[in-house]
């Protein structure tokens, strides 16, 4: 069963757990769904495949799963509780990933007998930083400095947009100017998140290293690994601030306003599939699937995992990446995911 694209877009109200199941075989009408880049599954998938991991990556996977001829489950768990508690002690045979494995998830792999991992890129987001559509008191545009002035590791006292002033000042990188008295509401990923850890990486690390800091969020931060209470949070507070993965900015982008995010020549960006897909955005960053592939002969999936992955680096694949509203990577990029998985041989030690 094929599900219309009008069924399978996902927007606020996206469940914390999605388990799509669908029959196999190819489209109703006949064709072979992959456009002749894999061979068709044929129907011969016979178990179910798990998946957990990024809340970001998660919409192109159940894409996938939906259009895919045999079965998946797909959880939310975030990027660091995906491999933690679910690919890295062997109870799944893929990982959503919105950064890359870390130099310690891989030693947990290790320590449970999970050693042979493909890493496989495919698809790039841009995080979006987002106000409420009806806030008309801040302006377009921060910096990275201002970003860590609002949510940095100092910024445990600021309660309002004025609060962060000094900081922001003592910075001194600032492209939206003084900021106005009013209550500053956050909402954003919790500690679990792959976004979390990647805005930390991109926005705050390096200003927080010249401050001598601990790179991380302000010390009374509560996020959510539910991007959709993220994304109510941001909307229900007209002086709010927040981010999330693209597509969650896209599908809700009438009742938001996304900031542009100055460069580092003070260029004011905002994000969109262009400056994305060109890393012009700063706050650009790829996003991954991890494979068991000692689980490719596992008996109690069958064909299923080969035949889901396959699906997933073929064109229709590649298409399901845009559907999600994601970027999709260039095709000298997609080429090499394609040439990775075809390999089936590890690339992360």
């Amino acid at each position: 069963m094929r599900l219309s694209k009008r069924t399978r877009l996902f927007g606020v109200g996206l469940t914390a757990f999605a388990l799509v199941a669908v029959g196999c075989g190819g489209d109703d009408n006949g064709e072979d769904p992959t456009d002749g880049t894999t061979e068709d599954n044929g129907g011969t998938a016979t178990g179910t495949v798990p998946i957990a991991g990024s809340s970001t990556v998660g919409p192109i996977s159940e894409l996938v799963a939906a259009d895919f001829g045999g079965n998946a489950a797909v959880e939310i768990t975030g990027t660091g509780g995906g491999f933690r508690d679910r690919f890295c002690v062997g109870q799944t045979a893929v990982s959503n990933a919105s950064r890359p494995i870390s130099d310690e998830e891989i030693a947990l792999c290790a320590d449970n007998g999970v050693t042979n991992i493909l890493e496989l890129k495919v698809a790039i987001d841009g995080m979006s930083v987002m106000t409420s559509a009806n806030n008309d008191v801040i302006g377009d545009c921060l910096s990275f400095g201002e970003l860590y002035a609002l949510v940095g590791p100092e910024s445990g006292a600021v309660a309002s947009w004025a609060d962060a002033n000094a900081i922001a000042d003592a910075i001194g990188d600032r492209a939206h100017g003084t900021f106005p008295d009013a209550t500053l509401t956050t909402a954003g990923p919790g500690t679990e998140s792959g976004t979390y850890d990647s805005f930390i990486e991109i926005a705050l690390e390096g200003i927080a290293d010249q401050r001598a800091q601990e790179p991380g969020v302000r010390p009374d931060w509560t996020g959510n690994n539910d991007d959709n209470v993220i994304i109510q949070g941001i909307i229900g507070n007209d002086a709010s601030f927040g981010w999330v993965g693209y597509a969650y900015y896209v599908a809700v982008a009438d009742q938001v306003r996304a900031f542009e995010i100055a460069d580092e020549n003070g260029n004011c960006i905002a994000p969109t599939n262009e400056t994305i897909a060109s890393n012009e955005y700063p706050l650009s960053r790829d996003l991954f699937i991890y494979v068991d592939l000692d689980k490719l002969d596992n008996a109690d999936y069958g064909d299923a995992l080969e035949d889901y992955v396959d699906y997933y680096m073929s064109d229709a694949g590649y298409e399901l990446v845009a559907e999600a509203n994601y970027v999709q990577l260039t095709a000298e990029a997609w080429a090499e995911s394609v040439a990775a998985w075809d390999a089936r041989t590890s690339n992360v030690a």
